[in-house]
């Protein structure tokens, strides 16, 4: 469990009379089965949990036994609250002073259990952020977050794959998305819900007018609906075989997209389907050379054999040689 799950996990024990797992792990945003091992972990440490079966029941902390909360400023309760983050993303919105505060506060009331172990701040330190990681261009979450949080309209200039050259755009904002590691400024465009990559927004201002967002609709509900959109709508499906030693990175890269035929299963690699939203996306495929046989559509293998005969050409002797 990781140390910001699991103050996610304590607050949310803390601040609500019973819970249900299903509930947690949609708020931690982990699976069933994670949030199971997470209780049981507590429950082995010591932690007072219970679990209620039935209609009325769920997961509760007796009174008392959780997180000290009450010195805590507003501010810090807020950023703490922030769940999913980690330690990367939360320098990225700036919120990392205000969650090392709370943290510090709550890590420094006295303990229940005495004990000669050293503190697990003492001896582990958490670093997200990949090797070499090159610096963000465009816009950082802790530059936006403050207008998106005084909730008024916002133009951005936004520099779309797909256009010659970036385009000017007068949206209504829902809030910040960090998924995957990347962060999206969620927001309506013409009462269309749509995602925008802070690295693609060259440059934005805020508009003297509030927001107008749709009825009913949150920044948790509308980017559940966009999420689910863009890992389930596909134009093009893609039959391959991908070998042994790559199906875990196959995974990883595809995720929901790929989808692995259980009953066509070989020592030698596994069946799947991915899915694509354009032919022009199984580039992708690429980088994993020979580990994965596209079968079929035949578009798929033409188009796949035309960009590696294309790279062949660009790396091969230079005719002056």
């Amino acid at each position: 469990m990781t140390p910001d799950r699991f103050f996610s996990l304590m607050l949310l024990l803390g601040s609500r009379d019973a819970v249900t797992t299903r509930e947690l792990a949609s708020a931690l945003g982990v699976s069933l089965r994670t949030v199971t091992r997470d209780l049981n972990w507590l429950r082995d440490a010591g932690m007072p949990v219970t679990a209620q079966r039935g209609r009325l029941g769920g997961v509760t902390m007796l009174p008392g036994s959780g997180l000290d909360l009450m010195r805590l400023t507003p501010d810090e309760r807020d950023h703490l609250a922030l769940t999913g983050l980690d330690e990367r993303q939360r320098v990225e919105l700036d919120a990392a002073a205000e969650s090392r505060r709370a943290l510090s506060k709550i890590a420094a009331a006295p303990s229940r259990r005495v004990d000669e172990l050293l503190l697990l701040t003492d001896v582990v330190h958490v670093d997200s952020r990949p090797w070499r990681e090159a610096r963000a261009l465009g816009t950082t979450p802790a530059s936006l977050v403050g207008a998106v949080r005084r909730g008024r309209r916002l133009r951005i200039e936004y520099d779309s794959p797909r256009a010659s050259c970036p385009s000017e755009l007068v949206v209504d904002p829902y809030g910040l998305l960090a998924k995957a590691g990347t962060w999206y400024l969620v927001a309506d465009c013409a009462r269309a819900p749509r995602m925008y990559r802070l690295e693609r927004i060259t440059a934005w201002s805020e508009v003297d007018q509030p927001r107008r967002i749709r009825e009913n609709q949150t920044l948790a509900t509308v980017a559940a609906a966009l999420v689910a959109q863009w890992e389930d709508d596909h134009v093009i499906e893609v039959s391959a075989t991908v070998d042994q030693n790559q199906i875990e990175r196959a995974r990883r890269i595809f995720g929901r997209r790929l989808v692995q035929d259980d009953h066509e299963e070989s020592t030698t690699g596994h069946k799947v389907t991915i899915r694509f939203l354009r032919l022009e996306d199984v580039r992708a495929l690429l980088p994993f050379g020979s580990a994965i046989t596209v079968h079929g559509p035949t578009e798929a293998r033409v188009h796949l054999s035309d960009l590696a005969t294309s790279l062949a050409h660009h790396y091969g002797p230079s005719p002056t040689s």
